[in-house]
């Protein structure tokens, strides 16, 4: 069972930045990925930022440019650097690892930017 627990959320404005931080705790073989998913009001969640056990990226569209996803395979950990943020970034950011054939989330956090 693998537990990812998420830190750094918080409250920003617009055009600020944050890091959002996601350890995976656990009996843990081998993390194939691990990434980023988000989740506001009234929508489904949507991919953020995944990256591979040998560092392929892949970003939303709307996050390209904004927003770097690094992980250090040795501690189990992802990270989601996040600048130029926009109010419609606002949501709660879910952390995502995924353990062949198991997918794991976090308890997420919450990014609120204001106008």
């Amino acid at each position: 069972q693998v537990h990812p627990v998420e830190s750094g959320g918080g409250l920003v404005q617009a055009g600020g930045s944050l890091r959002l931080s996601c350890v995976a705790s656990g009996t843990i073989f081998s993390i194939n990925y691990m990434g980023w998913y988000r989740q506001a009001p009234g929508k489904q969640r949507e991919l953020v930022a995944t990256i591979g056990s040998g560092g392929s990226t892949n970003y939303a569209d709307s996050v390209k440019g904004r927003v770097t996803i690094s992980r250090d395979n040795a501690k189990n950990t992802v990270s989601l650097k996040m600048d130029r943020l926009k109010p419609a970034d606002s949501a709660v950011y879910y952390c995502w690892v995924r353990v062949h054939p198991v997918d794991c989330w976090g308890q997420g956090t919450q990014v609120t930017v204001s106008s």
